[in-house]
């Protein structure tokens, strides 16, 4: 509980007054939304309230490429040159801007879902890239979940990125309930799939869990659709956890798409790895988290099933959150055989 201002004498007042006030609007929109994703240790769960984590409310492209209610998904990774098939020569085709290349790759995938391109690879620094600038090479990797990147010493003028299509870029969340199968977008967080490509070459991902899971409750249907007159929450829908394995090193990934969170949405909370699956449709977080993946349909069943075992209550910086009595350790693995 804060402390009653003392008050203050001058001509100045009215405007410290002023400034007061609005601070104190933005301290409470700070504590109302940190709190719903601060994750403590499973040995340290209690009812008393801790530091609230880093919370940015940035969107990642404000009021720009918005298609459909949502944020385009045409991104790429800067300094990094992929190779592959060539599938369309760059020193034949320029663009002005890596977005036209990645839709020229876009271009190349039929009704049947079929692609002939599945990465792109563009030379936008002028200065360095000379006669390449604008360059657009379209280009095929062989595995996509595993694209051949040119390792240099020296910093790249490339941007590169990768497009799936139907049926790839799907890797499994292995947990003793099921396989979890989510599908990767690398169009819309490119930084967080290549995470996700490092945590597959590890083969392993321990210390990668499930600590909290709140069910929809009286407040979202099967669906995931708010009802009306309900609240938004707690429970608040969702299944938390962390995607840091032991072994290797985790770097903050800044944010990157933040569509609005959707029924299956797999996020970051902030900049990860502490994750989240969402049960339900949630507008109310309008566009606050990198959405880096989608849960297939079919394996919602498999998170409702979780969000069902056993929870003890905390308190999280005043919030009330449902945490698992036991945690559900999980691994990342390629999945094979898997349609969407």
């Amino acid at each position: 509980m804060g402390r009653r201002q003392q008050e203050t004498e001058g001509l100045w007042k009215p405007c410290a007054t002023l400034l007061l006030i609005t601070f104190i609007s933005c301290t409470v929109v700070y504590i109302v939304l940190s709190p719903l994703f601060k994750h403590h240790p499973p040995s340290s769960y209690s009812s008393e309230a801790s530091s609230h984590a880093r919370f940015n409310l940035t969107e990642a492209h404000p009021g720009k490429n918005i298609k459909n209610g949502q944020p385009e998904c045409c991104r790429g990774r800067e300094n990094l040159e992929l190779w592959g098939k060539v599938v369309k020569w760059g020193s034949d085709f320029k663009v002005n801007t890596p977005q036209e290349c990645c839709r020229a790759c876009k271009s190349t995938c039929k009704e049947d879902g079929e692609c002939l391109c599945n990465s792109w690879v563009f030379c936008g620094d002028k200065k360095r890239c000379g006669g390449k600038f604008g360059e657009c090479w379209l280009k095929q990797q062989e595995d996509p979940l595993y694209p051949e990147e040119h390792d240099s010493a020296m910093v790249s003028e490339w941007t590169s990125g990768l497009i799936f299509k139907k049926g790839v870029g799907i890797v499994a969340l292995e947990t003793g309930q099921g396989k979890i199968h989510i599908k990767l977008l690398p169009d819309c967080a490119p930084r967080s799939v290549a995470y996700m490509f490092q945590l597959l070459r590890l083969r392993h991902c321990a210390g990668c869990e499930f600590y909290r899971a709140e069910k929809r409750g009286n407040n979202w249907d099967i669906n995931g659709n708010h009802i009306s007159q309900s609240s938004q929450g707690p429970p608040y829908a969702l299944l938390q956890g962390t995607l840091e394995a032991q072994g290797l090193n985790f770097e903050e990934i800044p944010k990157e798409t933040c569509p609005s969170i959707k029924r299956g949405s797999v996020a970051w909370v902030d900049g990860g790895p502490e994750f989240f699956i969402s049960l339900a449709n949630h507008d109310e977080w309008d566009r606050k988290y990198t959405v880096f993946a989608s849960v297939l349909p079919e394996d919602m069943a498999i998170v409702e099933e979780i969000v069902e075992l056993p929870t003890q209550l905390a308190i999280w910086s005043g919030i009330k959150v449902a945490v698992l009595e036991k945690q559900i350790s999980l691994r990342v693995k390629r999945a094979a055989n898997v349609e969407t």
